[in-house]
This record gives C-alpha cells, structure tokens and sequence, in this order.
C-alpha cells in the first residue's frame, strides 16, 4: 500500500492539525496500549535459550518494526487521500487500501489485519498463562497453575486468559483499550516497585537477564515511565475507573483468601525445586558481607 501511495502523496497533508478538537483521552490511551506491553517477555525468558544475548536484539529489532509498523501507514493514509476526519474510524484502512489499490489490495489489508490480531492475541495468551504458571510455581498460586501440558504449555493459566478475554467482551473497544491500560498502570508501578527493591535486597541473586545499571540507575529508570504512567490515569474516564478498581480489590481480597486456603489445606501451594531461592540467595549474599 506505501509503494502503490507514492505517486498520490501530498506532504502539506500531513502537517493538517485540529488541536481543539483532538479527544486526548482516546488519543493517549490508544497510543499508550499500541506501545506497551514490553515487559510481557520476561515471563517467557526461562523458555528462551541465552535470555542476555537474544532477548536485548529481539526488543531492539522488535521496537524499530513495531514504530515503523505504525508510522508509515499513518503516512500512506493521511497523506496520499483527502483527509476526511470522521472518516477515521475502526477499519477505516481497509477503505484507504481500497481507494489507493482496489478491492484485492482492501482483502490483503484485511487479511493481514486479522492475522496480526491473531499472533498479538497468541503473544498476549502466551505471556500471561506462563505468569500464571511462574506464580504457581513460586508458590503465591494453587498448585494446579503450574500443570503443563504434554507440549510444556501451561494449559490452566491459558484457560484463565481466554476467560478474561469473554468477562471483557461486553466492554467496546475503546474501554476494552482504557480498562487494560488502567490496569496495565498499576502493574507497571508494581512491576518498578518490586524491580528496585530486588535490586537492592537480592543484586546477586540469579536472573535470565539482568539491565546493566546501578540502585541509582535503576530508580532513575523507572522515573519518566511512571510519570507518563500518571499521566494515563489522569485521563481516565469514570466507568473505565470503577470498573479497573473493582478489578483491584479483587485481587486485593484475593490474596488472603488464598493465604487462609492455604493454611487451611483446602487448596495445595508448592515451591518448585527447580527455581532459584532468591530469599537464600540474599541471606548468603549478607554472609558474605
């Protein structure tokens, strides 16, 4: 579709900007989810052979496909037919595929776009079954969490995924994208919180990988994400709010329920002995000291 736009492309359209009327919530939360979600590959790194060297040129080549990926339709689109705002809606690409190159070239969009959803949706599943299995693993799941099937897939924590996936489908797209995004925040903080205070208490204790930084480089890391992190909040609506922290108080409430099942050996929690033990790991590092 770009090479077939060449000759059709206008570049005073793209600089065409209607800032009073841009709707910033959409905007940013759209663009926020279409850029997130990087952090998804750690819980797959024991399933990659030689994490530090592959995973560092994975996300670096991953990153430039994905922002071209993005960037130069958007050229195409904006830029190679008359810009007609309210034009732009949900599948309106395959309308511009088919205004630049006819109806084989709107099935080609189409086709492409369905099977994009179709490896985004298997990467999303992927990623978090296999946290669900490491949970269990770990021992902050029931046992069942980290059953496998004959293939090595965690087949419960896939089930878990899809379920969450139908309990999100009366939600429309766009609050599907806020709601996930309102979650993803609070993740995100948990994620830099827990990521710091491992640095700090556990900085020998064994990783797929590790960022070559300090304490102080690892904190100053985590400063523009979390104030962009705010910044997304900010721009909540109220629905995608309730329903978000509905979310979180369930998980909340949760967790002392599984602490008490627990105790009470209704369901069964299990470390593997196949994981490193961080917490040992810190003590024998203070021996050391």
């Amino acid at each position: 579709m770009g090479f077939i736009s060449i000759p059709k492309l206008r570049p005073e359209r793209w600089l065409a900007a209607d800032i009073h009327n841009v709707d910033w919530n959409l905007y940013l939360n759209t663009l926020f989810w279409n850029l997130n979600y990087w952090d998804s590959i750690s819980t797959l790194a024991g399933e990659v052979q030689n994490p530090k060297k592959t995973l560092p040129k994975a996300l670096f080549y991953a990153l430039i496909l994905v922002v071209l990926g993005y960037f130069f339709p958007l050229l195409t689109g904006t830029g190679a037919i008359p810009l007609h705002r309210d034009s732009w809606t949900d599948g309106y690409f395959s309308d511009v595929a088919k205004l630049l190159g006819g109806v084989w070239l709107r099935w080609w969009i189409q086709g492409a776009a369905a099977m994009s959803n179709m490896g985004m949706f298997v990467a999303e599943m992927s990623s978090d079954s296999f946290q669900l299995l490491g949970m269990a693993e770990r021992g902050m799941l029931p046992e069942f969490f980290a059953r496998r099937s004959r293939y090595g897939t965690p087949l419960v924590g896939i089930l878990f995924s899809a379920s969450g996936v139908l309990l999100l489908s009366w939600l429309s797209f766009q609050e599907i994208v806020a709601a996930e995004n309102f979650l993803y925040c609070f993740g995100m903080m948990l994620e830099f919180i827990a990521f710091v205070r491992l640095r700090i208490i556990a900085p020998a204790a064994p990783r797929p990988y590790k960022i070559p930084v300090g304490t102080v480089g690892a904190i100053l890391m985590c400063v523009p994400p979390t104030l962009l992190i705010c910044v997304v909040l900010a721009f909540s609506s109220l629905k995608v709010m309730i329903v978000s922290l509905v979310a979180v108080m369930l998980g909340l409430i949760l967790h002392p329920c599984l602490t008490h099942c627990e105790k009470k050996r209704w369901l069964r929690f299990s470390i593997s002995s196949n994981l490193p033990d961080i917490h040992t790991a810190h003590v024998n590092e203070n021996l050391m000291d």
